[in-house]
């Protein structure tokens, strides 16, 4: 998938075409977790890809996977589509208990080794309850820092904390299962 970044770089319109295809699905479903609103999902989708055929040169494959890039990039558009509209990121339903993986990890998609089902649970379940629940709220439901410092009653920095401790370690371990 590097590749075909790298093409997107080199303004190859047949690329990014190539990309929207086999990501796009993983993506949509991350920006739907966020936004909740299929129609503005599929605007910021498009949003998302344009925001990659402008910055596809700024990937670098040794900071980390192309899934990962792709999937911040929607991930921020997303929650900048939420901030704009005003609107605090819809949290989970107790009837929603199901895991927010499905919606977006496709087993068949050995691209998206980030996010390999068992992998990501295994790393997930070595975090720390509150820790590895921040982080899910953060990246899947588009949580703020502040917003989970008042759902947790901590301070904002102690928050930033467990994120940055809790990706480091995610990161670390997805790495050894790589």
């Amino acid at each position: 998938m590097a590749e075909l970044i790298a093409r997107v770089a080199a303004g190859r319109q047949d690329a990014l075409r190539a990309l929207y295809e086999r990501t796009a699905p993983k993506l949509f479903g991350l920006i739907l977790r966020i936004i909740r609103d299929r129609g503005a999902a599929e605007d910021v989708l498009q949003d998302t890809y344009l925001r990659v055929w402008q910055h596809a040169g700024g990937y670098a494959p040794e900071a980390g996977r192309p899934m990962a890039w792709l999937a911040t990039i929607a991930r921020h558009r997303a929650i900048d589509w939420v901030r704009r509209k005003g609107e605090v990121p819809m949290p989970a339903r107790d009837d929603e208990e199901e895991d927010w993986l499905e919606r977006i990890a496709d087993p068949r998609d050995r691209e998206a080794e980030f996010l390999s089902r068992d992998a990501l649970l295994t790393c997930l379940e070595r975090l720390e309850p509150v820790q590895r629940d921040c982080v899910v709220r953060a990246y899947c439901e588009g949580l703020s820092r502040e917003e989970l410092a008042l759902r947790y009653d901590r301070p904002v920095n102690t928050v930033k904390t467990w994120l940055h401790r809790g990706l480091a370690a995610l990161r670390g371990c997805l790495d050894d299962a790589a």
